[in-house]
């Protein structure tokens, strides 16, 4: 069976190895990138995830493709009690995300476990809370990882996820296609020695699904409630569902 890498078409089984060699190549770059690429606002977007989980004290959360630990450690900050997993398929994404919470003192509640999320090694409704952020358009198979979510979650407890969406705006649409495809490669070949692991970022996000239609997949993984709340005019959309 064939999915897509960017705007490439390949084997299924061929995906997941292609994504971990292009998070090898921008792991220790990462942070700065996410800066660069977004001047900062990847900052806003994040804390406004934790604003709308609204987390309660001595919670669990799961944070999948949890790279360099931005979500979890804004979790730490927002609950008294609360401990998290980060998980990520990727090691030296983790290794990055450990790093940084020793320089930022985040050392107990949180444990660090590289892992696939179409197959989490992890107990059914155990979590109280579920988040991936820009991690999910990476999946090869993003129904997998939304039914893995839904088993993990305690009844009650809410999917959240943070990615990049589909602008409506048709003129804002063509400024942010020409700053995507003419910068952001340039910008990975300047700052990370890599413009081709940011052409595939790119292409990416062309590829993901658009809000309702991803609405409609979360919906079909079982989640109720189901929204989406778009940041930036839709370059970003955070999509959310509780377990019943």
């Amino acid at each position: 069976m064939k999915t897509h890498f960017g705007f490439k078409e390949v084997d299924k089984d061929e995906k997941a190895p292609l994504v971990k060699g292009v998070f090898d190549n921008v792991a220790s770059k990462y942070d700065i990138m996410n800066d660069a690429m977004s001047i900062g606002v990847h900052r806003l977007w994040k804390d406004k995830l934790i604003k709308v989980m609204n987390p309660k004290d001595n919670s669990k959360l799961l944070d999948v493709a949890g790279g360099t630990g931005d979500i979890a450690f804004r979790f730490l900050e927002a609950t008294n009690g609360g401990s998290v997993t980060v998980s990520d398929i990727n090691h030296n994404m983790l290794c990055n995300g450990y790093k940084n919470s020793i320089d930022r003192n985040f050392i107990e509640n949180i444990d660090w476990v590289c892992a696939d999320a179409q197959n989490m090694p992890v107990p059914d409704n155990k979590y109280d809370y579920y988040t991936i952020s820009f991690g999910i358009r990476n999946v090869t198979d993003i129904s997998a990882a939304l039914k893995e979510a839904y088993r993990v979650l305690k009844p009650g407890g809410r999917f959240l996820c943070l990615e990049f969406s589909h602008v409506e705006n048709p003129v804002l649409e063509k400024i942010y296609d020409f700053y995507s495809f003419n910068i952001i490669p340039k910008l990975g070949k300047f700052i990370a020695s890599d413009s081709e692991s940011y052409q595939y970022l790119v292409e990416s996000i062309r590829k993901f699904p658009k809000q309702e239609q991803f609405l409609k997949m979360i919906e079909d993984a079982g989640f109720v409630r189901c929204k989406y709340l778009n940041l930036s005019s839709g370059a970003v959309a955070i999509h959310s569902g509780w377990k019943v």
